[in-house]
């Protein structure tokens, strides 16, 4: 990795970055509380409240309905898909963007995921199976010489398509890792962030 200096910029006016960060945290996790990014920040509830709330009322976010519940979207981002969102399996790496950020987490790691995919509560520390956008197991890879052993514990069951698309996922681990892979559906025994 290459250090250099950064080019010569204008900081923002004060008061500008909160708003331009709760914009562009809410196009890519919302719609969102300010308890969820105050989670997300690690910064105090109070203060994301009182950005929230300055956003709002000068019209650059907007509340929705969320399944039930008040959320906000950056303004103008009110164009869901249809259908309910991302639809598929998916393999995804420890410490990915989507399982560390999205909350409510009890949403994204339902029942048993909750308590087998999160660390102590962090999410990250396991790499997640997704099925239609939720945590549906773990998994592990280990590669011994030119082959690499993807095990994938499931904490449920899939359909007949949903293992031909687990299949699909595993050889592209396969063609990343440039070795021949082998699914197995069993246990994860590495720890967490092995």
């Amino acid at each position: 990795m290459t250090y250099t200096r950064p080019p010569a910029f204008d900081p923002l006016p004060p008061g500008r970055a909160p708003a331009m960060l709760v914009q562009r945290y809410l196009r890519a996790y919302g719609p969102a509380t300010p308890q969820n990014f105050a989670k997300w920040l690690a910064a105090a509830p109070a203060w994301a409240g009182a950005v929230f709330g300055g956003l709002a009322e000068a019209g650059e976010i907007e509340k929705v309905d969320f399944e039930g519940a008040p959320a906000w979207v950056a303004a103008g981002d009110t164009d869901f898909p249809d259908g309910g969102g991302a639809k598929g399996v998916r393999l995804l790496p420890y410490f990915d963007a989507y399982g560390i950020a999205a909350q409510p987490r009890e949403r994204l790691f339902p029942g048993a995921a909750y308590e087998r995919a999160l660390a102590g509560g962090q999410a990250g520390n396991y790499p997640v199976l997704l099925v239609d956008g939720v945590v549906a197991g773990v998994w592990h890879q280990r590669r011994q010489g030119r082959r690499t052993t993807v095990t994938v514990e499931l904490l449920g069951r899939l359909t007949a398509r949903q293992e031909r698309e687990l299949g699909l996922q595993v050889e592209r681990v396969g063609e990343v890792l440039e070795a021949r892979p082998e699914l197995v559906v069993g246990k994860v025994t590495a720890g967490p962030h092995a």
